[in-house]
């Protein structure tokens, strides 16, 4: 029953509920075109990417084109929300749905890892943990589902053209203004490193022998963004592919490590805390993260974490 029968037009009330109604349209509308506008930003685009790879899409190609189009169905129904294209008919099912599935991945999400770090809702623009996010999207499902009474505005002329270009425009514009990456060949190398450094008498050593063999291994600050990023990817990919030898040497003080493994969830890598930044600096050289494809103490490959492809690796690895 809608609202054209439950009280009078021309009535204060009508009018009342009226604007009450566009208000809130207007700022569920505004919440999902600032949270895909957010996520276009290159880092929380690669972290929203690595999303869907922690869900089983160990193809990062896929992966980028799946969060571009989820970006895209966020601005789709920004969209929708505020140009009234079949709102009670179309729209308000759409928005609650998808408000309902972020939900149940935010809950196994808390499940898997705790409500810890940030849920990637509004990129890096707005900190929000995952539990936060649930109650955020229960409030907006509430929202959307007093709009079907109190603004169930009907379907007007031509609309069924509108909804076409504006849902062209919603799921397009991902893919226009951050074009897919799909370079993810590390750069090939022959260097020797002196990985005996990290094997100093009387000093703390990695308990495996990094110097023969193949190994990823990674030279990491304890508070550098980028390194953390990586270290959150790495770890992703060491859980859907257990037998790439993964291998992290962490610079910095031991104060900083419950934070960096809190937000990047990768105590379960196999790492280190190289604490001589002399040797360390020798090692990975002048920037971080510095991640080195290392066979028999030769670096064979280098990469950044665009470049850490699961297939890539695990070729490098047969040959």
């Amino acid at each position: 029953m809608t609202d054209e029968v439950l009280v009078p037009r021309n009535t204060a009330l009508f009018y009342i509920k009226r604007i009450i109604g566009l208000l809130v349209l207007l700022a569920l509308s505004g919440v999902f075109l600032f949270s895909g506008f957010s996520k276009l930003q290159t880092q929380a685009l690669d972290a929203f990417e690595w999303t869907f790879m922690d869900m089983g899409f160990s193809n990062p190609i896929a992966a980028s084109v799946i969060a571009h189009l989820f970006i895209g169905l966020e601005f789709l129904t920004g969209l929708f929300l505020l140009f009234h294209i079949y709102l009670k008919q179309v729209t308000y099912p759409l928005t609650i749905t998808l408000l309902s599935i972020l939900s149940i991945y935010l809950v196994v999400l808390i499940i898997q890892q705790g409500n810890t770090g940030s849920c990637g809702c509004f990129g890096n623009w707005v900190y929000m943990k995952p539990l936060a996010a649930i109650w955020k999207n229960l409030l907006m499902i509430a929202a959307c589902i007093a709009l079907r009474y109190i603004y169930p505005i009907k379907p007007y002329q031509g609309q069924e053209w509108v909804a076409a270009i504006v849902g062209m425009i919603g799921l397009v514009a991902p893919f226009v203004a951050s074009p897919l990456d799909t370079d993810h060949q590390p750069q090939k190398v022959s260097e020797p490193i002196n990985m005996q450094l990290l094997y100093q008498p009387g000093k703390p050593q990695p308990y495996i022998d990094l110097r023969q063999g193949k190994h990823i291994v990674a030279f990491m600050s304890l508070t550098c963004p980028h390194c953390k990023k990586a270290a959150y990817l790495m770890q992703i990919i060491k859980k859907h592919h257990p037998d790439i030898p993964i291998f992290l040497i962490l610079s910095g003080h031991p104060d900083n490590e419950k934070t960096f493994f809190d937000e990047t969830h990768a105590i379960g890598l196999p790492h280190m805390l190289f604490r001589d930044s002399k040797s360390f600096t020798e090692l990975a050289g002048p920037g971080v993260p510095a991640i080195f494809w290392i066979n028999n103490s030769i670096v064979e490959r280098k990469s950044n974490y665009y470049q850490l492809d699961p297939q890539v690796m695990e070729d490098w690895l047969k040959h």
